[in-house]
């Protein structure tokens, strides 16, 4: 065992953590392989699988990415190969429209992303185009039917031949209507077909428009009537990932109205629905409170307030949280907080990701070694009482042990990303900016794997800086010129330093030729925007931040 800093003290991430969590990866990832391929997931018990959201492999495409982060370059070249030749989105079937989303379209879209830095061949004009960001569409375009309601409000499922299916439910969940931005918006921007971020974001709007009076939303909604059909508010299951989308669109958009809708909505949470650092449900109209609970998928909420910088008030959640996990060995789905136990039927804990996920944020955040023990203890309980020899098991109640026949698919996209990405701070998922690759597009060059990632709500990380990649809007470019204007003003004032090129005047009057033309192109053209906003990334050189969107103006430009 580790000795010193990093050994059993925890004071910092502990290598032999890292290299358990990587066995349980490839324990629960065989035996899928094994035993389940080309099912949706693995039944653990009996050793066979099963078709859970659709019939496409979930497990494959969940775990594709995860593949990457720990360093398998050869399994994840194979494993898309696999997919191209085996997954097929023209089926008869009846699919989650918000699954479908989070695990399938979001998996896609983060493998092809990394697909270069996995060292797989790419076609020219990546990473505009590609065979999996054209599965990503296919399979984005299937969802598209479902958008098509009065309020513009999606339904839950969609069959993916038929589209909605005339006898479907109206009743959609919060959740299932705001969680489609992070995808749909980078789909737009790398295609080009605005069709995807705009269905995203009049959805998004819609639950804004139908918050109530004292700016909460509910449970449920009627999306042709917009009418609130389970009228519970809080921040768990059914709503969560609607408030994480808002956040994390916010980042990767550079989108203000979604974030200040955020901060908004987070006031009237904090007002109606916080007590000691706990956060209940409430009637959405009075505020009264309705279930004095705490659901296991809550345990997101720390993470997102420190991507906020509301870092103290998310220790204390989080601390709250991890006492009833050491209580139990694991999040119950339900636990009643006046009375410090299980609620009844929801005694469970399909090996959630949520409260791994916000330890690995706040970690990065805090450095507290707290968040270390919190990972110590997952991967303990996990190996104690969720392992089997075919993988690893739902536990079904948390008071006795009793498993369920059942992995699901976020387990290895998820809780053991989350898990090793914890212990590994070299990852490079961790990068500053320190760091990038430049690429070539038909748009120009372009800075790719710099950092900044923003993991989707299934755990599969989008890089922000490729959203700008694939322009095609002439104001689009106009921006550029103006940032380089600005880089050469700047210049001229000797506020930066930057070599000549060998062929270049030695003189501070000696001029670019480039720089008058793009001037008189400048002068020719009505720009609409003078400010731009930036990433605010303080430790970042000048360069750096230029990365981030998605350009990158060396010395010898």
């Amino acid at each position: 065992e580790e000795r010193g800093p990093a050994g059993p003290g925890l004071s910092a991430p502990c290598l032999c953590h890292r290299e358990r969590v990587r066995a349980m990866f490839y324990h629960a990832y065989e035996h899928y392989l094994e035993s389940a391929f080309p099912y949706d997931e693995l039944r653990p018990l009996t050793c066979d699988g099963q078709d859970t959201w659709g019939s496409f492999s979930l497990t494959l495409i969940d775990a594709l990415d995860t593949l990457l982060i720990l360093g398998n370059v050869s399994e994840f070249q194979r494993v898309v190969n696999v997919l191209q030749e085996g997954v097929d989105f023209d089926i008869d079937v009846n699919a989650s429209v918000f699954e479908t989303n989070i695990r399938v379209v979001g998996g896609l879209l983060s493998a092809h992303l990394l697909s270069r830095k996995a060292g797989l061949e790419v076609e020219a004009g990546w990473p505009c185009s590609g065979p999996l960001l054209r599965m990503a569409e296919e399979a984005a375009r299937k969802l598209l039917p479902a958008f098509q309601t009065p309020t513009g409000m999606p339904y839950g499922t969609v069959n993916l031949l038929h589209g909605v299916n005339p006898g479907e439910t109206p009743v959609t969940c919060t959740a299932g209507i705001g969680t489609f931005i992070v995808e749909f918006a980078t789909l737009s921007h790398l295609t080009g077909d605005p069709v995807f971020e705009d269905v995203a974001r009049k959805a998004l709007k819609a639950l804004w428009k139908n918050r109530s009076d004292i700016g909460l939303v509910g449970n449920h909604i009627d999306v042709v009537t917009a009418k609130w059909v389970a009228q519970d508010a809080g921040i768990g299951a059914g709503v969560d990932s609607y408030f994480e989308y808002l956040v994390k669109g916010a980042i990767l958009l550079q989108d203000k109205e979604l974030m200040s809708m955020f901060l908004e909505y987070n006031k009237a949470i904090k007002n109606y629905t916080k007590f000691d650092d706990w956060y209940l449900w409430v009637q959405m109209y009075k505020g009264t409170v309705s279930m004095p609970v705490f659901q296991s998928l809550e345990a997101y909420w720390p993470g997102l307030q420190s991507l906020i910088g509301d870092v103290e008030n998310a220790m204390r959640t989080f601390l709250n949280y991890y006492t009833v996990w050491k209580q139990f060995g694991g999040l119950p789905e339900f636990y009643n907080i006046p009375q410090g136990y299980t609620v009844d039927k929801r005694e469970g804990y399909p090996l959630r990701p949520e409260l791994i996920e916000s330890a690995m944020y706040l970690y990065r955040a805090t450095r507290d070694p707290t968040l270390l023990e919190l990972g110590r203890d997952a991967v303990e309980s996990i190996e104690k009482i969720s392992k089997v020899d075919c993988g690893f098991a739902t536990i079904k109640d948390l008071r006795d042990h009793r498993l369920d026949n059942r992995m699901e698919s976020f387990f290895l996209a998820e809780t053991v990303k989350y898990l090793y990405l914890l212990f590994d701070p070299d990852n490079f998922i961790h990068n500053d900016g320190s760091d990038f690759d430049v690429v070539v597009t038909p748009y120009g060059e372009c800075v790719l794997d710099a950092g900044g990632y923003i993991f989707n709500t299934e755990a599969h990380p989008i890089d922000p800086a490729a959203l700008h990649c694939c322009r095609r809007r002439k104001e689009e470019q106009w921006e550029v010129e103006d940032l380089m204007r600005e880089f050469y003003s700047r210049k001229k004032t000797k506020k930066f330093t930057l070599k000549r090129a060998p062929d270049r005047g030695e003189g501070e009057d000696a001029k670019d030729p480039k720089d008058a033309s793009s001037e008189k192109a400048g002068e020719k053209r009505n720009s609409k925007k003078s400010s731009h906003s930036l990433l605010s990334c303080p430790s970042q050189s000048f360069n750096s931040k230029l990365a981030v969107l998605g350009q990158v103006f060396l010395d010898n430009t």
